[in-house]
This record gives structure tokens, C-alpha cells and sequence, in this order.
């Protein structure tokens, strides 16, 4: 159902023209509803097992116009899109409108989580993180070193949990409780442990993928760190063997609110950005969220030349303007 309402929204503020009446005058109450229902099921991409029914039309604020809600159900689910309708029975169009106070990117909630980077940069990357999904791993390579290197202190990065079901990522949940133990302890341990099972994750799987012992891997990885940060080990271990899954269940709350349906998924100051995308992508997001905060962004990384190839000639040409093709 939530897909189906994104679906929807997608849609944005369109409106289409219904059928024109016949000539012998207005169309009956059930014609024009059937109409109706047919152009939302076209227009809306409504599933066949999907049943619409039209609601009452009660007038709007806008003028010329009636609001019409439409209920779309599917066994015990519902959804209430609600459209507008011409008095003039004409015209059918969906408004949507966003509450700029409200909207959840601006208001994640990152307090206590450990920090990369710069703490008081003005630009700050989350990720919702699974640290078993490849696709996360992908991204994390990318971002440690390649895009921290580049922006060095003007961005910060924040990771929050957001482990796939177990029947999909059956040790992400695990590794998130244990990832969460050391960063009670030390940011940085924090970070190496995430780094670790970004760059290992086949090896806590296993050939033989017995989740005992992942398990058993996922804490093994947890106290050679904290051995080496120099951590509270009575601590970890009592933190380890709880599995305490509150924190990350607030943070899967969050991610639900978020509508986020699959790992990685990334806010760059708000700005959404899905799956491990190319980091020269990931940079125009950074770039633009670092100018509209007032920073000047760092030029692009000059392009290794191909083994072998000559070194192009000097020219008299203009030098590019600084910051160009960012």
C-alpha cells in the first residue's frame, strides 16, 4: 500500500480532462463515476486487484472545483487519495501540497551517533546503513576514503541502522547491536568495526553460512577492536551478550517514516539519494548542498591518464573557470 501511494504522489499537481459530455446532455451520476474510476486506474498505474471507490464531493477552496476523495483498498488495507473534481464534471486533478516545517529529512534524528569528519561542518551525510548489504559496502568504499578525502573538513558523515529483515540479511541485526556497543564506548572503534565488515563481510558469512557462527564473528570483530582501542572489555562483553535491539529498532522506526524500503539510502542535507550511485553523482549532491550552505566546493579530481598515452600539448586556451563542472 505505501508502494502504491508513492505511486500516487509521484503523480504531483496534473489535471486531465474527463470525457466530454454527449450532446443529449450531462452524463448520469454512475457513468460519470465509472469514468472517473477508470481514468484514476489509468492515469495512477491502480494494480487490477485494487478496488477504487469514489467518496462524497464536498466543496474545496479552490474555486470552480469540488474535492473528491478516492479510497483504494486491497484486502484489509486501505489509502485515501484525495482529488479534485471541475464542477463542471470536466476535469479531474490531484494537488499535492508539502508542509516545508514538518518534513522529516530536515529533522533526523542523529544525536549520540558517532561522527566522521568534521563535527561542526555544514554539510552532513547520513546513511542508513546495513552492514551486511553489499550494495552498502559498495557505497562505504566509496565514501571512506575517496569522497572524505575530498572534502575533508566540510563535510561530516553519520551512519544510522538500518538492518534488512533477517530473512533477507540474517546477520545485519546482530552486527548493528554490536556496531552500537562499541560506539557507546568510542566513535572511532565505532568506525573501524564498520569499516571492518564493509571491506570482510564474506568472511562473517562464510562459506558455509551457519549464523551461529557469524555471530560468533560479528563479536570476535567487536572485541579485537575494542582491544585495540583500548575499551572497557567487561563493558563490551556485557553489552554483547544483552543484544540489546532498542536503538536500532528506534532507528528502523525513523527509516519507516522516512519510506525507506531497501539499503543504502542517503541524506545529504536532506537531499535523498538511493542506492550506491556513482560517487561522481554523489558528489553533485554534496557540491550542491556545500553551495547552497555558502561553501565554495573542491574541484574535481584530475583523470589519471592511460598507461602509455602521450601527454597532450599545451594550448593557448582560456584556463576553466574554477569549480567548473561541479
Amino acid at each position: 500500500m505505501a508502494s502504491l501511494l508513492a505511486i500516487c504522489l509521484m503523480a504531483g499537481c496534473k489535471a486531465h480532462a474527463v470525457p466530454p459530455q454527449s450532446a443529449q446532455g450531462s452524463l448520469d451520476e454512475a457513468t460519470m463515476n465509472r469514468r472517473i474510476e477508470v481514468m484514476v486506474r489509468a492515469q495512477f498505474n491502480i494494480p487490477e486487484d485494487y478496488t477504487v471507490t469514489l467518496g462524497t464531493r464536498t466543496p474545496s477552496k479552490i474555486s470552480g472545483y469540488d474535492a473528491l476523495p478516492v479510497t483504494l483498498s486491497r484486502q484489509e488495507k486501505t489509502t485515501v487519495v484525495d482529488f479534485l473534481i471541475s464542477t463542471d464534471n470536466r476535469t479531474l486533478a490531484r494537488l499535492e501540497t508539502f508542509d516545508l516545517a514538518k518534513d522529516p529529512v530536515f529533522s533526523i534524528d542523529v544525536a549520540g551517533r558517532p561522527i566522521r569528519g568534521n563535527p561542526n561542518a555544514k554539510v552532513t551525510v547520513i546513511n542508513f546503513d546495513d552492514l551486511e548489504c553489499p550494495y552498502c559496502a559498495r557505497l562505504h568504499q566509496s565514501l571512506f576514503p575517496d569522497t572524505m578525502a575530498r572534502y575533508k573538513d566540510q563535510v561530516r558523515f553519520i551512519y544510522k541502522d538500518n538492518p534488512l529483515p533477517a530473512e533477507m540479511h540474517p546477520w545485519a541485526m546482530h552486527a548493528a547491536v554490536d556496531a552500537n556497543c562499541l560506539a557507546v564506548q568510542s566513535g572511532d572503534v565505532y568506525w573501524n568495526y564498520v569499516d571492518y565488515l564493509h571491506n570482510h563481510g564474506g568472511e562473517v558469512t562464510g562459506p558455509d553460512r551457519d549464523l551461529k557462527r557469524s555471530f560468533a564473528a560479528l563479536d570476535r570483530v567487536a572485541r579485537q577492536e575494542a582491544t585495540v582501542g583500548k575499551l572497557d572489555t567487561a563493558k563490551l562483553d556485557a553489552c554483547l551478550a544483552k543484544q540489546d535491539e532498542t536503538k536500532v529498532h528506534e532507528s528502523l522506526s525513523e527509516a519507516d517514516k522516512l519510506k525507506i524500503e531497501s539499503a543504502p539510502a542517503v541524506f545529504i542535507d536532506g537531499e535523498r539519494v538511493d542506492g550506491a550511485i556513482p560517487e561522481e553523482q554523489l558528489w553533485m549532491v554534496i557540491d550542491r548542498a556545500l553551495r547552497a550552505s555558502g561553501e565554495v566546493p573542491p574541484p574535481l579530481p584530475a583523470k589519471a591518464a592511460p598507461a602509455g598515452a602521450t601527454p597532450a600539448p599545451a594550448t593557448s586556451a582560456s584556463p576553466a573557470t574554477p569549480g567548473s563542472g561541479n
